[in-house]
């Protein structure tokens, strides 16, 4: 009778995680699809396809030397990973992208690597990230530091979506399913289609490309899926069966790089061969750690991928929106503005929702310095 007892609580307390988790992730759908048929093909048929995974072109350990002293760090550490102060963002951006770009070439910047891209008259819109949490649940999982500085629903009219891997802050189910009812063609790195496909996204709006591949949208800009050096997977197995890719956007008149999650790759090389150079570069900075070199760039790293890509201006992205990383949550864009001006990089920080045309000399503000830990208290 006693060992009844004592099963009868941990059986009980599966079966509650089990409703819970079936609950809050939609019946299991966040997790995604599997690919299978003509796309397992297709995947199978890829120069990145090995052994059952997609890899990147240099040997890359997800955690290199060092790595697993960061769960010491991870408890101990007293730095500010979380904002402690509202952060300041733009009320009026539905005003503000309603007004003509002027230069041809406006980014908005909405939040971690979700931006508005506005290059030549097409209006692309990267990395969709609206939900409130980075994860497969409702109920747990890094939450966002700030609401999105524009709804979802908002949104100005959009031609395409890119998305650059299927990591939760990056490639998010509800985002995806309500700019699919629009009838928003989708950009993925191959094999994320399945996904795409198992939460109901038409098959004619969903375009699958490996490195190298283009898509022209009506108006003659050019999506290029381009190399980038990271990883994939949203179950915790079967990891890498989704090609993680940077986007090159390229108009009759301007060039925009979009890095997705990255570490440093030679392949930049062959991106600014092929299609720069780029008047603006939207790199990762945040969430990183010296350990995860080879998948994330890291603000200096992000100056390094700049200057390989020869772009003119620096717009820094994956940062101020979920705690993802070990360092405080204003420690990348402080460096990266400061080793910057050493070099002379242009770098252009704008605040969230904040619409800003560089090549018209728009370059944001250093807006996280007026909260701690650079300033004593809160802003009034």
């Amino acid at each position: 009778m006693r060992r009844r007892r004592w099963l009868a609580v941990p059986v009980g307390l599966v079966a509650v995680v089990l409703v819970l988790l079936v609950v809050t992730t939609q019946g299991c759908a966040s997790f995604g699809g599997i690919a299978e048929g003509q796309r397992l093909v297709r995947m199978q048929a890829s120069t990145h396809w090995r052994d059952g995974t997609f890899v990147n072109d240099e040997a890359t350990e997800v955690m290199q030397e060092g790595g697993y002293g960061t769960l010491t760090q991870w408890l101990s550490s007293d730095v500010m990973r979380v904002p402690s102060c509202q952060l300041p963002m733009v009320k009026d951006v539905a005003a503000r992208l309603a007004k003509p770009v002027g230069s041809g070439l406006r980014v908005t910047w909405l939040g971690h690597s979700t931006t508005l891209v506005e290059l030549d008259g097409a209006v692309i819109l990267t990395d969709p990230m609206f939900s409130e949490r980075a994860s497969p649940s409702t109920l747990a999982g890094p939450k966002r530091f700030h609401p999105p500085p524009l709804a979802l629903e908002d949104l100005p009219r959009i031609d395409a979506v890119v998305v650059s891997h299927d990591h939760y802050d990056h490639l998010d189910m509800r985002s995806i399913q309500a700019l699919a009812k629009k009838g928003v063609p989708i950009h993925v790195g191959l094999g994320a289609g399945a996904h795409l496909e198992a939460w109901g996204v038409p098959a004619a709006q969903i375009v699958e490309l490996e490195w190298w591949q283009e898509h022209k949208l009506p108006n003659g800009v050019v999506i290029a899926s381009t190399p980038a050096r990271h990883f994939s997977g949203r179950r915790g197995f079967g990891n890498n069966r989704v090609l993680w890719t940077s986007w090159t956007l390229v108009g009759p008149a301007h060039r925009v790089f979009f890095s997705g999650d990255t570490g440093l790759t030679e392949q930049f090389k062959s991106v600014r061969e092929k299609y720069g150079p780029f008047d603006v570069s939207m790199l990762e900075i945040g969430q990183w750690h010296p350990a995860w070199g080879a998948i994330h760039l890291g603000p200096k790293g992000a100056l390094e991928a700049h200057a390989m890509l020869g772009a003119t201006h620096l717009v820094p992205i994956h940062w101020a929106t979920f705690e993802l990383g070990l360092h405080a949550w204003n420690e990348p864009p402080e460096t990266l503005v400061t080793e910057g001006e050493k070099t002379g990089v242009s770098v252009v920080t704008p605040m969230l929702g904040q619409p800003v045309e560089p090549l018209a000399g728009e370059k944001g503000s250093t807006w996280w310095r007026t909260l701690p830990p650079l300033a004593p208290t809160c802003p009034p």
